[in-house]
Order: C-alpha cells, then sequence, then structure tokens
C-alpha cells in the first residue's frame, strides 16, 4: 500500500515572499528523492486558473468573491491535490484555506465562521501537514510590490486591509501553532531557507 504523501501550503500577504521560496521548497524535496506536485490557489487546475483571473481583476461582491474561492479550491481538491497525496507525492501549494480565513475572513471583515461553514462542504479532515507562514512588516510588503507588475485588485487594497489580513493569519498561527510555523521573510533569503531546510527536514523524518 503506497504511504500518504504530505500537504505544504506557504502563505502570507502580498509582498511577503512566499512565492519566492515556492519552487525552492520543490525542488529541495525533489532532490530529496520525493515526487512532488507544486501548484497554487485560487488555481492548480484550468477551472481555477479561469476563476482566479475573475477573482483579481472582476469586481464582486464579498459573497461571491468567497463562494469562487472555494469553487476553485473544491475543483483543485478533487482534480489535484487529493489524488496527488493518495499516490504518495508531496504537495507544495501556494495559498490554501488560510489564506480565505485571512483575506475574506479578515482583510474583508466577512468573519471566520461563515468561512468555515464553506470549508465544511469540501473535505476538512484534508489539512496541510505544515503551512509556512512568511511574515513581514506592512511597509516592506508594499515596498516590494512596487513597481514590480500591474497590481490586482487585491494588491490596490488599503493598508486597513492588509492588516486586517495579518492579523487573521497572526490568529490562525496562534490557534494552530503545531501546523503553521510563522516565518521571518524581512531576513535575507539565504536565512530564511536555512529556517525552511531545517523544518523541512524535520518533516521528511516524520513522514518516514
Amino acid at each position: 500500500m503506497t504511504a500518504r504523501g504530505r500537504f505544504i501550503t506557504l502563505e502570507g500577504v502580498d509582498g511577503a515572499g512566499k512565492s519566492t521560496h515556492a519552487a525552492w521548497l520543490a525542488d529541495t524535496l525533489r532532490a530529496m528523492g520525493h515526487s512532488v506536485v507544486a501548484t497554487r490557489e485560487p488555481g492548480g487546475t484550468p477551472l481555477g486558473e479561469t476563476l482566479r483571473a475573475l477573482v483579481l481583476s472582476e469586481s464582486m461582491t464579498l459573497d461571491t468573491e468567497t463562494l469562487l474561492m472555494f469553487a476553485a479550491r473544491c475543483e483543485h481538491l478533487s482534480q489535484v491535490i487529493a489524488p496527488a497525496l493518495a499516490r504518495g507525492d508531496w504537495v507544495v501549494c501556494d495559498r490554501y484555506t488560510d489564506a480565505t480565513y485571512a483575506y475574506q475572513g479578515g482583510g474583508r471583515q466577512l468573519g471566520a465562521d461563515r468561512v468555515a461553514v464553506l470549508e465544511q462542504w469540501m473535505r476538512p479532515a484534508l489539512q496541510p501537514d505544515r503551512t509556512w507562514l512568511f511574515d513581514v512588516p506592512l511597509e516592506l510588503a508594499r515596498a516590494r510590490l512596487a513597481g514590480a507588475r500591474q497590481p490586482d485588485r487585491f494588491e490596490r487594497e488599503e493598508a486597513a486591509f492588509f492588516e486586517r489580513t495579518r492579523a487573521a493569519y497572526h490568529a490562525r498561527a496562534a490557534a494552530q501553532p503545531e501546523r503553521i510555523r510563522i516565518v521571518d521573510s524581512s531576513r535575507p533569503v539565504a536565512q530564511v531557507r536555512t529556517q525552511l531546510l531545517a523544518e523541512l527536514q524535520a518533516l521528511v523524518q516524520e513522514a518516514q
């Protein structure tokens, strides 16, 4: 019987630096001999990518936005994440349900309870084995984004939105410290990767 793979997610506000490390984490796991699926949310499937484009660009109500996030996630989970884990692959995903608790629940002030109701529609028992929360002061996150590309409608939000989002992330981390590890990504990339490598090696050891 094939052992279940491991599910890793990367979280953080826009500009926190998580995407800088996502491909590196996947490549490091491959170098350790693991089969890896690297993916992202919203997205990860053809339908999910279409929904991603809508969510990032089109004006819509908060309820519609949240439902579209979960529609994309439901497709992603059933078509990509769950099958990969069943095969014994490791999954490295740029954002997952914690992002909805943070952005829609916290940033847009929908509240965690309504997000939790939608989470129950999926497979709530299938949670990440490890989540790294990349954290930086808001000023640094916004400075990193400045001029990088045309901002999407989330990145155009006011500072207060991101402060609420960041606070919601920290509340999730405080409630689930065994799963969610905070990474100070204001440090140089090499220092961040030293921390990630040590924690990744420990996770691999636990899985054996």
